[in-house]
């Protein structure tokens, strides 16, 4: 009887049990310094003290608790409070309510009560009202109100979902940073990177590391810096970005975009090539725009045509391409006569067309030109140069007040001057071969100049020589209706006459080499561009 009696007595010491537990207080006091925090219970279903050692005693709380301490509220199952440890242990569907802003839901917690410091574990859950973080481990400073995870963890904002093996979650400013093997997926894009800046509530995404973007459309972005704004889809890329979209890239310094008007930005070095046409464009400021298909480029621009050892270059102060619309699909021929082409497909890259304005330059190894505006269509592989267009073929200057040059499989196949038609070609000093017509038509073969005739009012001087390449006289016709000029090796071999030619032969000694000179005569040699590198001088 006397040993019942002691073990019953021994267990009362140990423990005591209060059913449906009450109000009441535990004071915590710091272990750095005098500061005393409370932690009020505001209900149990049973609140149970046992000694754990002879310093310390753990209060355990079941069923319903309600602990607050300051602005934060703990509900549980079960929650175990050490002050010795200043700590308070939660089990089984714990919910931190944070300054009413912040809610946190686990299986397990573990709350630093002087370092106001929580560790969650299984099935984690944190939402503000703006998104969704869960995961298996979180780590949350409620002074600095943090969340931080090393474990993997994926936060959703509306429609976005991001996940990361380590993130970090600001609940004030609603800023999280994400690392390692970061995958953003948006219905309009998906995005990968190893480390993320996100905003929950502006649904800004940061890039401040090596980025791979990919949209809807199936165009892509790599970046290493910049910003991309989800709620209003205008981005920003920097150190030298990269968009390419189909047979379409950019690359610049900095990239602006905005997906709801199309047009992106690129500044600073932007090159644009489009390989399903073989072309290319630099400059230091570009702007594009995908809904109407378009590129302008100012500050230097150069547009760079390729071919296998002949591409073309051009330059001007702005150059603009486009794509034709359905209704103007036609074709020019030589002589001006228009033909409606059948329909393309949308994406035929011939329907594109290249404008040029203000000081045009044009340099190939076979052929230059220079002018004050152009225009190139893929339809027809033209460039229409205007006022006051030179070019320059096979030592040969070419003027007019309009000029077409014909290129086929990008080389110079034909040459077409309307009204002024001037060909000079320098033979000696101050010797000029010289070709004068109302218009004049060309012929090229494997890119070099092969044929030329003047028509309409035609004129010539021609310096003549003999099989020793010595010059023997001059012949001038001073009015013809057709003079044609015949190359061989990329030499002017001979000169022909047709119907009623007037004109006469003057042995070289008797030349005044001065009045050997059409009117309007040129020598403007200064003006081509002798290689790529001088379009720009």
């Amino acid at each position: 009887m006397k040993q019942v009696y002691f073990l019953v007595m021994l267990a009362a010491c140990i423990i005591i049990g209060r059913q449906s537990y009450g109000q009441g207080s535990v004071p915590f006091k710091s272990k750095t310094n005098d500061t005393i925090r409370t932690v009020y219970i505001w209900h149990a279903d049973t609140l149970r003290e046992a000694k754990k050692d002879s310093v310390t005693s753990i209060q355990s709380l079941y069923g319903h608790v309600k602990l607050q301490q300051e602005k934060t509220l703990f509900y549980g199952d079960s929650i175990a409070i050490n002050q010795t440890d200043n700590t308070v242990e939660s089990f089984g569907n714990v919910h931190i309510n944070d300054s009413d802003t912040v809610n946190i839901y686990s299986q397990y917690m573990k709350y630093y009560v002087d370092k106001k410091y929580i560790i969650f574990q299984k099935k984690v859950t944190l939402t503000d009202g703006k998104g969704v973080l869960t995961t298996e481990d979180l780590q949350y400073d409620m002074n600095a109100k943090i969340g931080n995870y090393t474990t993997g963890g994926k936060i959703v904002n509306e429609t976005t979902t991001i996940t990361s093996k380590d993130g970090t979650y600001y609940s004030e400013t609603k800023d999280a940073f994400f690392k390692n093997n970061v995958v953003l997926k948006d219905p309009a894009y998906d995005l990968m990177a190893d480390s993320l800046l996100y905003n929950t509530e502006t649904k800004l995404a940061t890039f401040i590391t090596d980025t791979y973007i990919r949209d809807s459309s199936g165009r892509t972005v790599r970046t290493k810096e910049g910003f991309y704004d989800l709620l209003h889809h205008k981005a920003k890329f920097g150190k030298r970005a990269k968009i390419t979209d189909s047979a379409q890239s950019i690359i610049a310094d900095d990239i602006n975009f905005d997906d709801s008007t199309g047009i992106s930005i690129a500044k600073g070095n932007a090159v644009f090539k489009d390989t399903s046409q073989g072309t290319v464009v630099i400059a230091n400021y570009m702007i594009s725009d995908k809904k109407h298909n378009t590129v302008l480029a100012t500050q230097k621009p150069l547009m760079i045509i390729k071919q296998d050892k002949d591409s073309i270059y051009v330059a001007a102060d702005t150059l603009f391409s486009g794509q034709l619309p359905d209704s103007l699909l036609t074709r020019v021929d030589s002589i001006g006569t228009i033909t409606q082409l059948d329909k393309r497909n949308p994406n035929d890259s011939s329907k594109r067309f290249l404008q040029g304005f203000h000081h045009v330059r044009i340099y190939s190894d076979s052929m230059q030109a220079v002018c004050d505006s152009m225009y190139y269509s893929g339809l027809d592989s033209v460039f229409r140069l205007y006022t006051n267009p030179i070019a320059w073929a096979s030592g040969y200057q070419v003027t007019g007040d309009t000029m077409y040059m014909y290129t086929k499989n990008k080389k110079p196949d034909h040459l077409y001057v309307f009204e002024n038609g001037l060909v000079v070609g320098k033979s000696a000093e101050n010797m000029y071969n010289q070709v004068k017509g109302r218009t004049l038509n060309g012929i090229f073969k494997d890119g070099q100049i092969d044929y030329l005739r003047a028509k309409g009012n035609a004129e010539s001087i021609y310096y003549i020589k003999d099989d020793s390449a010595a010059f023997v006289g001059v012949n001038r016709v001073n009015k013809s209706d057709i003079i044609d000029m015949i190359f061989l090796n990329k030499e002017l071999n001979r000169v022909v006459l047709r119907n009623d030619a007037d004109g006469v032969m003057y042995p070289i000694k008797h030349v005044n080499l001065d009045e050997m000179k059409l009117r309007s005569f040129k020598w403007l040699d200064d003006r081509r561009p002798k290689t790529k590198f001088e379009l720009f001088e």
